[in-house]
């Protein structure tokens, strides 16, 4: 049975009832329907006796077209775990509708461990897509307006950074001219659109922690530099309160359930590969707040949404993991091993032994951050028990607990072992430590992921990316985090080169400051933030029946 299929012959239970389950007042709770709502906050919930909730990231190998289910694992186990009876939230990011209509599909599980409604989420949810992309472009006319009106702040058309924005893939919008059509139709200046995730105010939403920290997140936003290379923002604009009120409901986490009603925020959704990769710390800490153990992911393989995670969202979260659970399948480590996709489905010992210096590079680096790690090995129907034996006996020569998992077709039942194994390690005693120090120069940071976490040697940077570094440290920008966009692929920005290669350089060609989101984006390799659409995109398969019925999507 296909997972739509799936999800629309489950029994929901209204949203109300979600809500009490988890301990949220009815009168905070703003319903979209029957079977999703915002949450008001703040909550205000008073815990007796006070306790503090376990946090659980899961993460993943580096991701393949073979499939890592990190998100159908990361529902699975928050299902095992409320089935062992602990007082369990799921916190996941909103899909984009980019790679819904495009290669990747959605973001909601699959198989017997799925949030829902899925349709609902992957299409245009609670509104919070639309009001990123409107506040962004909003932003965008009032450049536009202000330089057109007489250009008070003297801004340079020629050094605006701010794009446009649209959550969906199209190439033909990544480098435009706008202003065409005369003196009435504004100035004439080359514009771009960045996809609506990678959108600067897409990281700020998912990083603030109130709506005051919002707006005053907004008026820190790079906008563009004057004539005389000073830097403009947002609140030099004056308009942070007008981009704030457009954004004051997308603010709200969103509720919902899995297939086994167990209560899900889904809110916010940055690209790891060109963002940070994590839902929102507002949703992060009210699961925190009403659970007991609180499930997340952070995007594709650790090397990029996990270490973001760690060395950026955590310090605002207040809040580092308990326990740090890596996603890996056998057919993604044979891929690694250097099989073809259409070889995987044979029994090859050799290509997963050598495929599997992938996962032990993600294991060291999350050990290198001081908090335990299990490892949940995806089970996939064509694996083969000599595979499955093999590759758990390779995690415990490394020292690492490797459990199954077939959430997939069992649901919560298929990752009870999982469960047990997380609750152990959760209780483990662990210190976490961070990766780099703020005060380290941007180019330190740098280094010291690429080595530590990738596995590379040096950082190789162009003509530009050198003069930025300087200007940077000008600013003081250079105290900030460090967010480096790269592909998801490969360790390196060579997306060819999988497995675990050594000796690598990275190359950063550009950087982009964040100033709202409190980082530097380390533009690296190919990494687009506009991506374009594959030559069978999977809106050719997605269809609605005259009793609007949906097929299609995944």
């Amino acid at each position: 049975m296909k997972d739509i299929e799936i999800a629309q012959q489950a029994e929901l239970w209204p949203i109300n009832k979600v809500a009490q389950d988890a301990g949220i007042p009815l009168e905070k709770i703003e319903p979209y329907g029957h079977f999703k709502a915002k949450i008001d906050l703040p909550l205000n919930v008073k815990r007796v006796p006070k306790r503090s909730g376990k946090l659980i990231l899961v993460t993943a190998v580096s991701p393949t077209p073979a499939g890592e289910g990190k998100s159908t694992i990361t529902i699975g186990l928050g299902d095992a775990l409320k089935a062992a009876g602990k007082k369990t939230m799921i916190a996941l990011r909103e899909p984009s509708m980019g790679p819904v209509m495009g290669a990747k599909g959605g973001a909601t599980g699959g198989g017997f461990a799925q949030v829902l409604p899925m349709e609902d989420i992957n299409l245009h949810f609670t509104g919070d897509m639309h009001a990123l992309t409107s506040a962004n472009n909003t932003l965008a006319a009032l450049i536009d307006n202000h330089i057109y009106q007489g250009n008070e702040l003297n801004i340079d058309p020629r050094r605006v950074v701010w794009k446009r924005a649209l959550d969906i893939n199209d190439r033909a919008l990544r480098n435009i001219v706008i202003g065409l059509g005369g003196t009435t139709s504004g100035i004439v200046r080359q514009d771009g659109f960045d996809i609506t995730v990678a959108s600067e105010l897409m990281a700020v939403l998912c990083l603030a922690t109130d709506i005051e920290d919002l707006k005053e997140r907004i008026a820190k936003i790079l906008v563009g530099y004057t004539y005389d290379g000073q830097a403009v923002t947002v609140g030099d604009l004056q308009v942070q309160g007008a981009i704030t009120t457009i954004l004051k409901d997308a603010l709200k986490p969103n509720l919902v359930q899995t297939l086994e009603h167990t209560p899900t925020l889904v809110h916010g959704g940055p690209f790891a590969n060109i963002a940070h990769g994590c839902n929102s710390v507002l949703a992060t800490k009210t699961a925190l707040e009403l659970a007991d153990y609180t499930v997340t992911e952070a995007g594709f393989g650790s090397d990029l949404g996990a270490e973001k995670f760690l060395d950026i969202k955590t310090p605002v979260l207040g809040k580092t993991p308990d326990t740090i659970v890596i996603v890996a399948t056998v057919r993604a480590l044979k891929m690694n091993g250097g099989l073809s996709k259409n070889e995987l489905n044979e029994e090859n010992i050799a290509a997963l032994k050598a495929g599997y210096s992938n996962l032990a590079r993600h294991i060291h680096s999350m050990q290198r951050y001081g908090v335990p790690v299990v490892v949940a090995i995806n089970r996939f129907v064509t694996d083969t028990d000599q595979e499955l034996d093999c590759l758990q006996e390779l995690c415990r020569t490394q020292g690492v607990v490797a459990q199954l998992a077939n959430v997939w077709e069992q649901g919560g039942a298929g990752a009870q072992k999982l469960a047990q194994a997380v609750i152990a390690s959760c209780d483990e005693k662990s210190e976490f430590t961070p990766l780099y120090s703020q005060k380290m120069t941007l180019a330190e940071k740098i280094t010291t992921i690429v080595t530590q976490i990738y596995g590379g040697s040096d950082v190789v940077y162009a003509p530009k990316a050198r003069k930025q570094l300087k200007e940077f440290a000008k600013h003081g920008w250079d105290q900030l985090p460090v967010c480096m966009a790269k592909t998801q692929y490969s360790f390196s920005d060579d997306p060819k080169l999988l497995g675990a290669p050594q000796g690598f350089s990275i190359h950063v060609r550009e950087f982009v400051p964040k100033l709202g989101a409190g980082f530097i984006v380390a533009l690296t390799g190919n990494v687009l933030t506009m991506p374009g659409l594959p030559a069978k995109p999977a809106a050719d398969q997605i269809n609605i029946d005259y009793l609007g019925k949906i097929s299609g999507l995944f």
